[in-house]
């Protein structure tokens, strides 16, 4: 079972360094050895042996100590710690299998006028394919044929969806919303935009080097002076006079007592309870590499779609003109019952939520790039977004929307302006206090997203962000978090999509909220389990605290073995009370892991 630490600490010599896979190696090999040599050789194998109890070593008694138990419980110890690390620890292909995975299948393309079944691998450049509403387009491509809404929000992260038609590009994997279209396939395999954004999460994933383990810290200084001080001991007890199998004895206990058991605890039970406690909280740590960031981090870049914002169209706002809304309401959610437009999702939800029932409509049209028309009672209404005939009420109202970053539609009926319907990603109501709960841990909050400077600037002013950066494509995220650590920042990024992967995997800490994607997540060293943005401080803390016990049981894991190192150097230290410290080190570091149960935000 100690192969692996013999095999490392090997290597380590043929490079002339020591790790703690060598102490653990030397400890382990010297006590197995010695003790095969007490029991063959020395007193220990004489039959009705026994260990006599006493606060020091019998000088006369060297060869009857055996320390078998050492050998076994340490690699038992630390092995078990590795496990439950590894278990714990990010695993960098995860995030480019979830991505690859969100592509299309299998693809309807017209050869020889008729439309054939055919998987992805088999398209080619030129080949026309067909999207019906509700899939996903099969590669990068230029519309033909058809008009339809497109949701992009894979490339972007927003949950406005666009409008589309002949001679417009798409993107692979986006999902088409309304129309049939006919699409001429521009790039395929390696080359599509969904491709790109995999190779840019696989360069961040590899870029990111793991925080080197505080205990080979230590172990830099600690194993060599240990070794050398037994070398010493050794040594000193020869030219003092004592017997061989003393003078081995005096330093093989040295190597013993510190080799500390506990070392192979430290991390992994204080991270086992930190990430069980954070389980409770809704909070996933997914490895000890990114404990030491959270202690050092000093600006947290958040996404806004989906993050400070709910990520889902809302109507917050209807402004009417010699109407009243109940009217206003009816007429524009008949006709939008009848799109699949999330514009049209968000008045309909809004009108049922008012117990509104929704009349029936004839002649419904889709005018592209228009809006919806359509006859309901007997009137003839449109909502769509231009009108040149607004009061100057629904003028100023619509004015003001657009001011503030949200989408207004207009309702007309008799040829009339009647009122303007305000449609938005609304702000999440916790998110200006979590923005507060962040300044307040020392971080300076940057809003990173793909929508506009106008409605981009409005969310921040809400929430009380000042940093604003906008209309960003995945690729600047990654730009611009690569850059935040250029200045010397140590950056935290808070995200929920496919277009933040790459961005969370560059990140000293990545930080997803566990409604998003499965890319995002996977790329992340932390999920919010629970959408709630002030989870984020909450984890911050906590990794905070897990890493405070990690470094608590490193000390102690330590000092109890180095204190005794002096005592086991002059024989003052029998070997049973050396075990005992060696035991009550690992239980004070489960104990003090334990306390991380009690852990509040």
């Amino acid at each position: 079972g100690a192969w692996p630490f013999h095999r490392a600490a090997f290597v380590n010599l043929r490079h002339r360094a020591t790790t703690m896979d060598t102490l653990i190696s030397v400890g382990v090999l010297s006590a197995f050895l010695w003790s095969v040599w007490a029991m063959v050789f020395g007193h220990a194998g004489m039959a009705d042996m026994r260990m006599g109890f006493s606060f020091k070593v019998d000088r006369a008694a060297g060869t009857e100590h055996i320390y078998l138990e050492v050998a076994s419980a340490v690699v038992v110890f630390i092995l078990a710690g590795r496990y439950f690390e590894a278990r714990a620890k990010f695993r960098s292909g995860a995030a480019l299998k979830a991505l690859l995975a969100l592509g299309a299948k299998d693809v309807a393309v017209v050869r020889a006028g008729a439309e054939t079944r055919i998987p992805i691998a088999e398209l080619q450049v030129g080949d026309h394919f067909i999207v019906r509403p509700g899939e996903k387009f099969a590669t990068d491509g230029r519309i033909v044929e058809g008009s339809s809404t497109v949701d992009v929000s894979l490339l972007t992260g927003e949950s406005l969806p666009i409008d589309v038609g002949v001679g417009d590009a798409v993107t692979g994997a986006t999902v088409n919303i309304a129309g049939r279209l006919v699409v001429v396939a521009e790039r395929i395999g390696n080359d599509t935009a969904l491709a790109q954004i995999g190779r840019l999460v696989t360069a961040a994933q590899s870029g990111k080097a793991p925080v080197q383990r505080l205990a080979d810290r230590v172990s830099a200084i600690f194993v060599p002076s240990v070794i050398g001080l037994a070398l010493v001991t050794f040594a000193s007890w020869l030219a003092t006079g004592h017997e061989l199998s003393q003078a081995f004895s005096a330093g093989v206990a040295v190597l013993i007592i510190a080799c500390p058991c506990a070392l192979g605890l430290a991390t992994p039970t204080a991270l086992l309870v930190g990430t069980g406690r954070g389980a409770q909280l809704g909070l996933l740590i997914k490895g000890p590499e990114m404990l030491e960031s959270t202690r050092v981090i000093d600006t947290i870049v958040l996404d806004k779609t989906g993050t400070i914002t709910a990520g889902k169209m809302a109507l917050v706002d209807v402004v009417c003109d010699g109407v009243d809304r109940a009217t206003v309401l009816r007429y524009a959610a008949a006709l939008e019952d009848a799109s699949e437009h999330p514009i049209a999702t968000a008045i309909v939800s809004a009108a049922l939520a008012e117990q509104q029932t929704l009349a029936r409509v004839e002649h419904f049209m889709n005018i592209a790039g228009q809006g919806v028309v359509g006859t309901v009672d007997g009137i003839d209404v449109k909502v769509g977004r231009r009108n040149n005939h607004l009061t100057p009420a629904l003028a100023a109202a619509l004015d003001a929307a657009e001011r503030d970053g949200n989408t207004a539609v207009v309702v007309e009926w008799g040829g009339q302006a009647r009122a303007v319907l305000v449609v938005a990603d609304t702000v999440r109501p916790e998110s200006k206090q979590a923005i507060e709960l962040l300044v307040a841990l020392g971080l300076h909050p940057v809003l990173l997203t793909g929508d506009n400077e106008r409605t981009a600037n409005a969310v921040a002013a809400r929430v009380g962000i000042t940093d604003v950066r906008a209309n960003v494509l995945p690729a600047d995220k990654l730009r611009i978090i690569s850059g935040l650590q250029a200045d010397g920042k140590v950056v935290a990024m808070v995200g929920d999509g496919v277009n933040d992967a790459a961005a969370l995997a560059q990140a000293d800490v990545g930080i997803a909220i566990g409604t998003g994607t499965d890319v995002a997540i996977e790329a992340s060293d932390l999920t919010l389990m629970r959408n709630d943005l002030r989870a984020v401080s909450a984890a911050i803390k906590l990794a905070r605290a897990t890493l405070r016990t990690i470094k608590g049981n490193l000390f102690w894991a330590f000092a109890y073995n180095v204190a005794a190192i002096p005592l086991a150097a002059f024989g003052l230290l029998n070997p049973l009370i050396a075990g005992g410290a060696m035991a009550f080190s690992s239980v004070f570091v489960v104990t003090n892991s334990l306390r991380l149960r009690r852990f509040t935000a």
